[in-house]
C-alpha cells in the first residue's frame, strides 16, 4: 500500500489569516476547527499549520518562545489537541510547524545568554564575521557586555548552536512532544540552515543574503544538518502512522535537496525550484524532469508548490487568473505531493497596494518589494469578507472572491479545485511526454492526459477522448485540460 504522503494534497493554513472563532481580528485555532468541512470538503487529505506558539509575534510566530503551548491569540494547548482530533475524524491528517534554527529573543535560553548564563545554547562571539540576515543588514547584533550573537533572521531570532547536545535533546523532545498530542508530521522551518560551519568563515562578497537558493553560502545547506533530520526520522518512525518530516530547505541545486529525502531523512522537501519557474514551456519542463529525476533519485516523491506565505501570490507573479487557473490543473496533475496556499483555490491575487501603516513584515525592511504582508491578507468568507476588522485589510473587491460568492458557481475557481482534486486519484503511473506544438506542455499518467497551452494564441490541444476538467476552452491561450483516453500515440 502507498504511504499516504507520497501522493497528497496539503493545504496550509496560515492561521492569523486564515479564519477567525473569536472576532479580534485574528485568525485562530477555534477558527481552523470551525471550517474543517469547508476543507474536507475540498478534497484534501492534510493541513499544515503555520506557528500558533507562544511568541512576541516580532516574525508572525516563527519567533518562539515556548514549543510546547500555544499563544493566547491564538487559542489554548486544548484548542490544538480538540482540533488535531476533530481534524482526524474528518479524514485530514494535521501537520504543525517546527522552528529549530532559531528561537525568540524573549525564549527563556536566550534571556538566560544575556545574563551570561549557558550562552553555549546559542552562537556568540567576540568579534563579528560578514555574514548577513536575510531580512536586510549585518547577521550580529552586540550584547551588553561587547559579545556578539548571530541572527540568520530578525535580531529577535537569534540562532540556536546545534553543536550542543542540549539543543539537539530538546527538540527531539519537542517533536515527541507534538507526536504525542497526535500530529501527523512537522513542516521544518529552514531545515537547511541549523549547521554552520566550523570556525564561521567570511563569506567575502557584499551582498550574499540575495543568493540563497541560487548559490551556495557557507551558512547554509551544510551537510551536518542531515544527521539532524537522520535522528528526527528515527523519533519519526517510532510512532505508528506514517508521521512525516517536510523540509523548507533552499538548495542550489535539485541535487542537494534531494539529499534532504533520502531513505532515512526526511519525507519530502519543498520544490522552489518549481515555484520559482517562469511561465514558460520550456523552462517549466526542464523543473518537472528534473524534480522527478533527482527525488527518484533517492526513491522520494517530487512536491509541487505554486504559492505560500513567504512568496507573491501566484496569479500576480504569472500575471492572471487564467494562467494562475491553469498552472493548477499542471501542477495537480504532476506525480507526487502537491500543496495548495489558502486562498489560491479562489484565485486570490497579491496585494498590491497595503497602505504603509498595517505593513508589518520584518523581511520588507531589507527590500520594500519583498515584504510578504501582501500575501498573508486574510481570505474571504463572505461577500462582506466574514472578518471583523481584520489585522491586514481585505480588498472589497475580494467580495465576488470569496468563497460564499464562488460556492454555487460551477466556473468559479474554487470549484475548478473540488473538481480537479476529485479526479486527482484518477491520475495514476509516471508522466510520460507527447509531442506537441511549441510553448504547450502534452504529458499522460495512465489515461489520463494533461495538455497546456501557455502561449498567448490559441492553440490545437483537443485530445480524442473525454475531457474531464478544463480551466478554460480547451486550447484557449493560457489554459490547461485533463482528458480521458482510450488509447495514446
Amino acid at each position: 500500500m502507498t504511504a499516504w504522503w507520497r501522493d497528497a494534497v496539503i493545504y496550509q493554513v496560515y492561521v492569523r489569516s486564515f479564519a477567525d472563532g473569536d472576532a479580534d481580528g485574528v485568525g485562530d485555532l477555534i477558527g481552523v476547527r470551525d471550517r474543517l468541512p469547508y476543507l474536507a470538503g475540498l478534497g484534501v487529505d492534510a493541513i499544515w499549520l503555520t506557528p500558533f506558539y507562544p511568541s512576541p509575534m516580532k516574525d508572525f510566530g516563527y519567533d518562539v518562545a515556548d514549543y510546547r503551548d500555544v499563544d493566547p491569540l491564538f487559542g489554548t494547548l486544548a484548542d490544538a489537541k480538540a482540533l488535531i482530533d476533530e481534524a482526524h475524524g474528518h479524514g485530514l491528517r494535521v501537520i504543525v510547524d517546527v522552528v529549530p534554527n532559531h528561537t525568540s529573543s524573549e525564549h527563556p535560553w536566550f534571556q538566560e545568554a544575556l545574563r551570561g548564563e549557558h550562552r553555549d545554547r546559542y552562537i556568540f562571539r567576540d568579534e563579528p564575521n560578514d555574514w548577513e540576515s536575510i531580512f536586510g543588514g549585518p547577521a550580529w547584533t552586540q550584547v551588553e557586555d561587547g559579545q556578539w550573537y548571530l541572527h540568520l533572521f530578525d535580531p529577535s531570532q537569534p540562532d540556536l548552536n546545534w553543536d550542543n547536545p542540549e539543543v539537539r535533546a530538546e527538540f527531539e523532545s519537542v517533536l515527541r512532544f507534538w507526536l504525542d498530542l497526535g500530529v501527523d508530521g512537522f513542516r521544518v522551518d529552514v531545515a537547511h540552515g541549523m549547521v554552520k560551519p566550523a570556525g564561521l568563515p567570511d563569506v567575502g562578497r557584499p551582498g550574499h543574503s540575495r543568493l540563497i537558493g541560487a548559490e551556495p553560502v557557507p551558512f547554509f545547506d551544510n551537510d551536518g544538518v542531515h544527521e539532524i533530520h537522520r535522528a528526527w526520522r528515527r523519533v519519526l518512525d517510532s510512532y505508528p502512522g506514517d508521521r512525516i518530516g517536510v523540509a523548507e530547505a533552499w538548495a542550489p541545486t535539485s541535487e542537494r535537496l534531494a539529499r534532504y529525502v533520502r531513505p532515512d531523512e526526511l519525507h519530502q522537501a519543498f520544490n522552489f525550484h518549481f515555484l520559482f519557474a517562469p511561465w514558460d514551456a520550456a523552462a517549466l519542463r526542464r523543473v518537472i524532469d528534473e524534480s522527478l529525476a533527482t527525488a527518484g533519485s533517492v526513491g522520494a516523491p517530487s512536491t509541487w508548490v505554486l504559492s505560500n506565505h513567504d512568496v507573491k501570490r501566484h496569479v500576480t507573479r504569472y500575471g492572471s487568473l487564467a494562467r494562475g487557473r491553469a498552472a493548477a490543473l499542471l501542477t495537480l496533475a504532476l506525480p507526487g505531493s502537491a500543496y495548495v496556499y489558502q486562498g489560491e483555490e479562489l484565485g486570490l491575487p497579491e496585494v498590491l497596494d497595503l497602505p504603509d501603516h498595517v505593513l508589518c513584515d520584518p523581511q520588507r525592511l531589507r527590500d520594500p518589494d519583498s515584504g510578504r504582508d501582501g500575501c498573508r491578507v486574510p481570505i474571504p468568507w463572505t461577500r462582506e469578507s466574514g472578518w471583523s476588522d481584520p489585522w491586514l485589510p481585505i480588498p472589497d473587491d475580494w467580495a465576488e472572491l470569496s468563497v460564499a460568492a464562488q460556492q454555487e458557481d460551477p466556473g468559479s475557481t474554487l470549484e475548478l479545485y473540488r473538481r480537479a482534486l476529485r479526479l486527482r486519484p484518477s491520475l495514476r503511473g509516471d508522466l510520460v511526454w507527447h509531442d506537441s506544438p511549441e510553448g504547450t506542455l502534452v504529458f499522460s499518467r495512465g489515461d489520463v492526459v494533461c495538455a497546456v497551452n501557455l502561449t498567448g494564441e490559441p492553440a490545437d490541444l483537443r485530445v480524442d477522448g473525454e475531457l474531464l476538467i478544463a480551466s478554460d476552452e480547451p486550447g484557449a491561450p493560457d489554459s490547461a485540460a485533463w482528458w480521458k483516453v482510450k488509447w495514446l500515440p
